[in-house]
């Protein structure tokens, strides 16, 4: 039996930057798993890593916490590493996972031997630190948890999830 269909749509300033339909892996109330091919058109070259058609992501949403975690693919199967977003707790309506992205993001090598802090000219140029200095301060928390576990290597142990949808 295939997993039920959700559409992932991410939020940025206001406006949505892009949505897709994903497989939904296990949903606890709390934690979302979602599985999907690379959305965007072409290859995106960040310079560290490559994503690019036939690659595919399985995310990790949290209602509670102020981030998303994607772990990242090639077609084949070979693990590229972590794209872990800084966003506000998901929101999960029916059949909608609606993600709002606050710029900071972090990268973790598949050796772990690279954890890569990304966007935060970015976020400072955001502004929201001045209209919402309490979600700024999650933000730039979230982030620092999420590299203090990777420094550590246990961000995996954040993506435990059962195949139950």
């Amino acid at each position: 039996m295939s997993a039920p269909s959700v559409e992932v749509r991410l939020v940025k300033a206001g406006e949505t930057k892009i949505r897709y339909p994903a497989a939904l892996l296990a949903d606890d109330g709390t934690h979302v798993v979602v599985r999907a091919p690379w959305a965007a058109p072409g290859t995106r070259d960040f310079g560290f890593v490559r994503f690019e058609p036939g690659d595919v992501f399985t995310e990790h949403y949290w209602r509670d916490r102020w981030y998303a975690v994607k772990e990242v693919r090639t077609g084949e199967g070979t693990l590229k590493g972590w794209y872990c977003d800084i966003t506000r707790p998901t929101v999960v309506t029916t059949g909608v996972l609606t993600v709002e992205d606050l710029d900071l993001d972090l990268w973790v090598s598949a050796d772990g031997a690279s954890v890569l802090r990304l966007d935060e000219d970015e976020f400072a140029a955001s502004g929201l630190a001045a209209r919402d200095p309490k979600a700024a301060d999650h933000a730039e928390r979230a982030l620092d948890e999420l590299e203090l576990l990777a420094h550590k290597g246990e961000l995996t142990g954040l993506l435990a999830h059962t195949d139950d949808a």
